[in-house]
């Protein structure tokens, strides 16, 4: 059964700093090209950042770029989104999505297999 689960999430101040962690069982992590994605209820979800499968060519929203780093360690079969100077606008549910074979533009639709999302709060 495939499954992905992210690790992390919960409260911290603007400026602060927070890591999440994405493992994956099912399959082989290291096949499989990983991105975080982000949702705030009413608005429209944003591919926040994504990484191919062997680490290379991450990508990054504009809105993150410079503050977060995508990163991953296939022998730890784990994936990793270092998120610092966080803000309040990155408050959202942010999700761990896997998928192969079509490693791109950093877009939800690419994506097969998705975890269940961990809460992120940054407050002023």
């Amino acid at each position: 059964q495939v499954q992905v689960v992210e690790v992390g999430g919960g409260s911290v101040q603007a400026g602060g700093f927070m890591r999440l962690f994405c493992t994956a069982s099912g399959f082989t992590l290291g096949a499989y090209d990983f991105g975080w994605f982000r949702q705030v209820p009413g608005k429209e979800g944003e591919g926040v950042s994504c990484i191919s499968s062997r680490g290379r060519s991450p990508k990054y929203a504009d809105s993150v770029k410079g503050r977060f780093t995508i990163s991953r360690d296939n022998t730890k079969n784990t994936v990793y989104l270092q998120m610092n100077s966080l803000k309040p606008e990155d408050t959202a549910v942010y999700y761990c999505a896997a998928q192969r074979g079509r490693f791109g533009l950093c877009v939800d639709r690419d994506f097969d297999y998705w975890g269940q999302g961990t809460q992120v709060s940054v407050s002023s």
